[in-house]
This record gives structure tokens, sequence and C-alpha cells, in this order.
């Protein structure tokens, strides 16, 4: 590729991402449309070996997607309700809980300052950005109201996607082929390449992580609900939602899980309970849900995850965390090939020749150096074998030295 076509080429990459910024509103539900196709179409293909037609095989996962779409509000509106409305009852006793148990201890066990605990502060601090909230709440409410435009806007984007999610279905093989044929040529191996793996470790943390994340919570709701929790719901399912971060979501619950057990049943027995519920979780986590659902595909280190998750935060903010570890991933596909495309470069591999001489000549003299002494050691044998069987022994009656 020369400087011409690599300018060219970025010429085009930029003039995409400009495209694409000022497009943002208009795409967001072709973007959300071609997530859920992207997240189907392994299930259409499996469909279609068992020997279904591809539009067969679309209507029937196109159908049960939107079935589960539709029904996950129908149950989660009505639980967070409940769920919510007992949290605001029992706010003013963990409030008191803190106050009266937690306060002390923190205070007398590690000496911090009891001004920087103050719960006074805190319920005020809460009050004022609730305050503020509801007056942005109120302006955007206001604002939406007073614009048919932008209702009838919002509506027509909500009807968008599964229109768009069922062609995207219908036609994702074909829309890849045809990718794939506008690649240069030269390039087009190695870009299907980086495509396949990138497609690997993306279907692996999509698909993966987010059962891994719905059935730990679900494990963790259904056991803090048997141990008694009245907010089991609310603690396990946001252990589970956050447990794509490593070990966040299981402290987090195991926190506010054991605060919960001590202010409705203010007893040891229930902690351990919550201790043991949190225990099963994290070993079914670690022994059957991760290698079962995500494998090791991904292959980024925990410390790597935290990384992506606090910069795609900082860079981004919420929706930079949602993305920060699918990007990631696919960069750490980029930088494997990279990283494989350095070490068989001129760059690493310069001085290796040399090297390899001074090796293969360091072996010639030491070849060298054992062939000259081995004459040597086979001479002085026999030689000293002469000379002992020549001398006699007294044992053996012959002249002694003295006689």
């Amino acid at each position: 590729m020369t400087a011409t076509h690599r300018w060219q080429l970025l010429a085009i990459v930029v003039c995409i991402g400009i495209l694409l910024y000022l497009l943002g509103p208009v795409l967001t539900p072709f973007a959300a449309a071609a997530l859920l196709a992207y997240l189907g179409d392994p299930l259409v293909d499996r469909l279609q070996t068992r020997g279904l037609s591809r539009s067969a095989a679309v209507s029937i996962v196109f159908t049960a997607m939107t079935l589960m779409l539709m029904l996950l509000p129908l149950i989660l509106i009505p639980l967070l309700n409940t769920q919510i409305t007992t949290l605001v009852e029992k706010l003013p006793q963990y409030i008191d809980w803190i106050r009266e148990r937690l306060m002390p201890l923190l205070v007398d066990r590690m000496g911090v300052d009891p001004e920087l605990l103050g719960t006074d502060q805190l319920v005020e601090m809460l009050k004022s950005h609730w305050q503020q909230a509801g007056g942005i709440a109120a302006t955007v409410i206001k604002s939406v109201s007073q614009s048919g435009l932008a209702i009838l806007g919002g509506i027509m984007s909500l009807l968008l996607i599964p229109v768009v999610t069922f062609y995207f279905l219908r036609d994702w093989d074909q829309m890849i082929q045809r990718v794939r044929e506008l690649l240069p040529r030269k390039l087009e191996p190695q870009v299907v390449d980086i495509a396949r793996q990138s497609d690997e470790v993306l279907g692996a943390f999509l698909r993966g992580q987010l059962a891994v994340m719905l059935a730990l919570g679900l494990i963790y709701s259904i056991g803090l609900w048997m141990a008694g929790i009245k907010l089991a719901f609310l603690i396990g399912m946001g252990a589970g939602l956050l447990s794509f971060v490593p070990y966040l979501g299981g402290i987090l619950g195991v926190g506010g899980a054991v605060i919960a057990a001590l202010v409705e049943h203010r007893d040891i027995a229930h902690v351990v309970y919550v201790l043991i519920v949190f225990g099963v979780g994290q070993t079914l986590e670690g022994f059957v849900l991760t290698p079962w659902l995500v494998g090791d595909r991904i292959g980024m280190h925990p410390v790597a995850v935290i990384f992506a998750i606090l910069a795609g935060g900082q860079l981004f903010g919420f929706i930079g965390v949602l993305l920060a570890l699918p990007v990631a991933a696919v960069l750490m596909v980029i930088l494997r090939h990279v990283h494989e495309g350095y070490v068989q470069s001129g760059l690493y591999r310069e001085g290796e020749a040399a090297g390899l001489e001074a090796r293969e000549s360091g072996l010639a003299a030491d070849q060298r150096a054992a062939t000259v002494a081995a004459p040597s050691a086979a001479n002085a044998g026999p030689a000293a074998g002469n000379s002992l069987a020549t001398s006699p022994s007294p044992e053996s009656g012959g002249p002694s030295p003295g006689s």
C-alpha cells in the first residue's frame, strides 16, 4: 500500500466518523436493531443447519426475541416498584442503624473523623440531589409535552427497531458478504481473520457474559429471598448485573445484603445465610457459569478489565462503561496481531543472525576442545594401565622394594 493509498484510506475513515457523529440521533434505532440482529444471528444459523429456511428461522428467532423483550418489563417493573417502595419505607431504619452501630465502630476502632460520617449532611445532600433531579425531570417532561414532534419521533424510533431488526436478521449473512467483497484483495485474508477473532470475543462477551449476569442475579435473588431478606430482588439483581466488573458485584452485594440482614433481623444467623448465598453464587460463577457460558475466549486479565471500565467511564461516561469491555476485547485481538507482526518483522529480528553465528561459533569451539581432549585421555589411559601391570605387588610373592 502506497502513501497515497494510506492517506486516502485515512480520509475515508475520518469522513465516515464525522458522518456517524452527525447522524447519531438518527442511527440510534439502527444501532439497537443491529445489536439485536447480531445476538440473534447464531440462533438463526443453527436453525438453518437443522433444515429450516432462512425466512422460517428468522421468523422463529424474531418472535422469541420480541416476546422476551415484551415480557421482561412486565415482570421486572412491578418487582422493582415493590422493592423500591420497601427500600424507601425502611430507609430511616437503615440510617438509624448506620448512626447507632456502624459510625461508633468506625470512630472507635479506625479513628475516622465523625464529621466525615455525619448522616445529617448525607440526608441533606440526598434531598438536594433529589430536588435537582426532580427539577430536571419536570423540565424534560414539560419540554416533551410542548413538543409533539419529539413524542412522535420517539414513537417512530421504537417502532423502527423491530422492523429493522427483522430485515437485519434476514439479510445478515448477505451484508457481511458484501462488506467482505469491498475489502482490498491483498488485505482481505488478514482483515477477515481479525474480524473472525473479534466476532468470537464479542460473541463470548455479549452472549456469555449477559447470561452469566442474569443467572447470578437470579441465584442471588432467590437465595436472599430464601434467607428472609426483603430487598432480595433489588440487591441480588444489582449484584448480578454488576458482576461484569471482577469482584465489584460480589463486594457490593455482600455489603448491602449484610446490612439488610442486620437491620431487618438483628442476628448473626441471617448474616451467615447471606454469606452462604454469595459463596454458592461465586463458586457457581467460577466453576460452572463462566467456563460454560463464556470460557477463555475473551482472554483479558481482571486488572485490564477494571482499567478498561474506568477508562471508558472517564472518557465517555456511562456509555463508555457499557462499551468498555467489548471495545477492549477487540483491541486485544488487534494488538495480538500487531504483536505477531512485530515478532516477524526485521526490527525485532535485527541482530538475530549475528547472535546465531556467535552461538554457532561457540559450539564449534567447544566441539574442537572436546575433540582435542579425547585423544589425550585415551593415550594416558593405556600408559597408566601398563605401569600398574608391570609393578609387582607384595601379595604376589614378587621381589619386595627392600630386597
